[in-house]
């Protein structure tokens, strides 16, 4: 059965439009009736919309006798860590403000396979019972949560400067404090939610301010989050970019992995390094559950996906940017990040999302792709593919040659423009 409601990361939408308070109350009673849980965790971002969807979710929960344990603004692996009967993040993690979603975990701290979410989208009309369950405010989760991040993934970072970039999001009260108590000279950037400015111009998908503060600040090495904290992105000494690929290669020949799980995204230049390295590569679909589904499976302990997701399973349970960017610092090792990310030659890569009407590629467009990767041979590829949580569909073109990269990527896109647009 097709999925109506649940996208690549749970469900996620404009607040108000498709994401709305009754549709949320059902997911919460649904998702009790699914999984039997007794108590529910509850965290959210700092979106304004947060409060309002966190109430209709209780609301859910105790329509059917469970207990609701609200944690207030929660990172998302905070969430995932806490180890109730079902966990449930209210983010839409690093989409702009006027979105929000809802995440669930297993009491193991996994999120979801399609085949579950599947099922709670079929009892989504389920009334109400007879028993009715009771909502518990739950203090000191997030100094909790910290607490165990930097006991299992900090390091000594005295003399290290550091400009942390919070995605005005729910790390803005804790990675900067986080990193100063092991330390670091911290400086923190749009560390001030104010309900309509998550992700608004700085974060994960966005780092040209940290850039340019880290460059002009003298700062040694960047770090970004996106809104919900599951995402983390870098820049080098310089201002300039290290994507996610380069920070799991970095982290793969620091801690000696033998295998690593990455999605289709992954630029090649990673897959000939991992080669060079003897590192075996599982390549899944886009989405870190998919990553973390493939290392449950193979036993493996690193992922992650280029736009930020990095996956450490020693001591945790899925990604987490706080304890990404601590073993990123700890794999530095004293070297410049750009020496670090050096390791790893990233082949050229042209990208765009082309808002559609539908998100369906049409033969015309699935002809061009084919034909286009059948002349890139061994020298490329082009991928084209629908975004999970948004109207877009995503072109990738990735070539030895970036003139060729960037000129295939704009013509794949106006054909897309005009068979979805």
């Amino acid at each position: 059965m097709a999925r109506r409601y649940f996208g690549t990361d749970g469900v996620r939408g404009v607040y108000g439009e498709f994401l709305t308070p009754e549709l949320v109350e059902r997911l919460g009673r649904a998702a009790v009736l699914w999984s039997g849980a007794k108590t529910v965790f509850v965290g959210r971002d700092t979106r304004g919309s947060g409060p309002a969807l966190e109430e209709a979710l209780a609301r859910g929960v105790v329509s059917v006798g469970a207990t609701a344990v609200l944690g207030g603004v929660l990172p998302t692996p905070a969430v995932a860590l806490a180890g109730y009967d079902l966990g449930v993040v209210l983010s839409a993690s690093h989409n702009p403000p006027e979105y929000n979603g809802v995440k669930f975990f297993d009491g193991d701290g996994a999120k979801l396979p399609d085949a579950a979410e599947e099922e709670i989208e079929a009892l989504l009309d389920e009334p109400p019972s007879g028993d009715i369950g009771e909502i518990i405010e739950a203090g000191g989760s997030a100094e909790r949560y910290v607490e165990y991040v930097l006991d299992h993934f900090g390091s000594d970072l005295g003399g290290l400067r550091i400009a942390v970039d919070c995605a005005n999001g729910a790390y803005s009260a804790l990675a900067p404090e986080a990193f100063r108590r092991l330390g670091a000279d911290v400086t923190a950037l749009f560390d001030r939610p104010d309900g309509t400015n998550i992700n608004v111009g700085c974060g994960a998908t966005d780092l040209a301010a940290l850039g340019t503060a880290v460059a002009e600040g003298g700062f040694d090495i960047g770090v970004a989050f996106d809104g919900d904290g599951d995402r983390m992105l870098a820049v080098d000494e310089r201002g300039l970019p290290i994507d996610g690929d380069e920070i799991v290669a970095i982290l793969a020949l620091h801690l000696g992995v033998e295998l690593v799980a990455v999605t289709q995204m992954s630029n090649l230049g990673f897959h000939a390094l991992m080669r060079e390295h003897g590192i075996r590569v599982l390549t899944t679909d886009v989405g870190d559950r998919y990553v973390l589904e493939a290392l449950r499976a193979e036993g493996g302990i690193l992922g992650g996906e280029q736009s930020g997701h990095v996956i450490y399973l020693q001591d945790h349970v899925t990604g987490d940017g706080l304890a990404a960017a601590l073993l990123l610092c700890a794999a530095l090792a004293g070297r410049r990040p750009s020496e670090a990310a050096a390791a790893m030659t990233r082949w050229p890569q042209a990208k765009e999302n082309v808002r559609v009407q539908a998100k369906g590629l049409t033969p015309a467009v699935e002809a061009a792709v084919a034909a286009e990767n059948e002349r890139l041979g061994d020298e490329g590829r082009i991928l084209v593919r629908a975004s999970g949580t948004e109207p877009l569909i995503r072109v990738l073109v990735e070539a030895r040659d970036e003139a060729f990269a960037r000129e295939a990527c704009a013509r794949i896109a106006t054909l897309v423009t005009s068979e979805l647009g």
